[in-house]
């Protein structure tokens, strides 16, 4: 059986680590990337399964990364969770047009994020 895989984009260090944890207990094979722009280089060569983006990073934000990632082949095979603290509607409504199939609202935790996972059908 091929094993699940997840990225997560995020430039906190200590966000990667946690939702790490968490994801790797619902089974899941985790890369990571600091930013939109190493995520569509690693998409480049793998479309994982599961993407968990952050919004806000520096080199590329996540928006602009999930955009690319869609447009590219198989790009629109991935669920794509943004995790931000990004609360305001019309941003939330921004990410879900432009690709995304779900929201996390950061601080978030183990059920939480499991919660989402399901919600998408990823788990």
């Amino acid at each position: 059986m091929t094993p699940r895989t997840c990225l997560i984009v995020d430039d906190s260090r200590i966000i990667r680590k946690v939702a790490r944890r968490i994801v790797e207990g619902l089974g899941f094979e985790v890369d990571e990337a600091a930013d939109g722009s190493e995520a569509l280089a690693f998409c480049g060569g793998v479309i994982p399964e599961v993407i968990l983006l952050d919004w806000s990073m520096p080199v590329m934000d996540g928006m602009t990364f999930l955009r690319r990632l869609r447009a590219l082949p198989g790009g629109m095979a991935p669920k794509v969770l943004f995790c931000t603290i990004e609360t305001r509607a019309e941003r939330i409504a921004e990410a879900l047009l432009a690709g995304a199939d779900d929201y996390v609202m950061k601080p978030f935790d183990g059920e939480i994020l499991t919660s989402k996972f399901a919600e998408v059908g990823a788990v």
